[in-house]
C-alpha cells in the first residue's frame, strides 16, 4: 500500500496559488540576474517579493536548530550543484546561478528551481544548462497514472547520460504537500516499469541535478553547499507537479 497521502482537490489549489508565487518570484529576478549583482542581493529581492505576496520563504531557517539555514532561496554558481549559500559572492560573465525558490503560503509549500545564464556562457555550459533543462522535460514527459516513478529517473538518465553528462544521484526530487519534503522520492535515475506506481493526486518534484564531468558530490565544510567532486560545473531544473487523471500539471510554471 501506497505512503504516499493523495492531495484533496483544495489542496491542489493551494499548493497552485504557492507554485504561482515561486514562478512569479523568479520572473522578478530575472532582470536582476547579471554580472555584478551579489547573491545576497538576490536573496534579499526573492524574500521581498515572497512576504508581499501573503508567503513565508520555505528554506530561511530550515534544517538542524544547530545550523539553519541562512537564505531565502538556494544560490548555486558554476560548480555548485546545490543548497548554495546567498552570500556576497559577485556574479561574473559567463557564470551559471541555479536558484532554487520554495515558498510556504497557506499551510503548503511551492519549489522550484532555475539556472540562470550570466551574460554570455561558453557553448560547453550552454550545452550543459540546455541539456538539464530537456532532462527535467523528459522526466516530466513520461509522467501519468500507472507510470511509474523509475519511468521519471530512466527518461532523465538516459538523455542525460547519452550526451556524456554525470546525473548526481545523492539528491532527488520528492513529495511536497503540508510538509516541503514527503514521500514518495524522485530519483534521476533508474530503471523503466520499476518503483511506486503514479496515482492522480500525488504531488511531487522533479529536479535533476546534471553535472558537466562526473556525477560524484561533495559536501563543503559549512554543512550545506554541495559541490562537484571535479570542480565541473552542475545545473538544475526544478517544477513541482501533481498527476492527473490524464497525465499532470506543472504547479510552478
Amino acid at each position: 500500500m501506497s505512503r504516499v497521502a493523495l492531495k484533496s482537490a483544495r489542496e491542489i489549489e493551494a499548493m497552485r496559488r504557492a507554485g504561482a508565487l515561486v514562478a512569479d518570484t523568479f520572473r522578478v529576478l530575472d532582470p536582476f540576474v547579471k554580472p555584478g549583482v551579489t547573491l545576497a542581493e538576490l536573496d534579499r529581492i526573492a524574500e521581498e517579493h515572497i512576504r508581499k505576496g501573503g508567503a513565508t520563504p520555505a528554506y530561511l531557517g530550515y534544517g538542524p536548530k544547530t545550523n539553519p539555514f541562512p537564505g531565502t532561496i538556494c544560490a548555486s554558481v558554476n560548480e555548485v550543484i546545490c543548497h548554495g549559500i546567498p552570500t556576497g559572492r559577485v556574479l561574473e560573465e559567463g557564470d551559471i546561478i541555479g536558484v532554487d525558490i520554495g515558498v510556504l503560503m497557506n499551510g503548503v509549500y511551492g519549489d522550484a528551481c532555475y539556472t540562470y545564464t550570466v551574460g554570455n556562457v561558453s557553448a560547453e555550459v550552454q550545452g550543459l544548462v540546455d541539456t538539464t533543462r530537456e532532462a527535467l522535460a523528459a522526466g516530466l514527459e513520461v509522467v501519468r497514472p500507472n507510470a511509474r516513478v523509475g519511468d521519471i529517473g530512466h527518461a532523465i538518465q538516459t538523455l542525460a547520460e547519452g550526451r556524456g553528462y554525470g546525473v548526481v544521484r545523492e539528491y532527488t526530487g520528492h513529495g511536497i504537500g503540508k510538509r516541503l519534503h514527503e514521500e514518495p522520492t524522485i530519483y534521476h535515475h533508474g530503471a523503466r516499469y520499476t518503483g511506486l506506481k503514479l496515482q492522480p493526486g500525488m504531488v511531487f518534484t522533479i529536479e535533476p541535478m546534471i553535472n558537466l564531468g562526473r556525477p560524484e558530490t561533495r559536501l563543503l565544510p559549512d554543512g550545506w553547499t554541495v559541490v562537484t567532486a571535479d570542480k565541473k560545473p552542475s545545473a538544475q531544473f526544478e517544477h513541482t507537479l501533481v498527476v492527473t487523471a490524464k497525465g499532470h500539471e506543472i504547479l510552478t510554471l
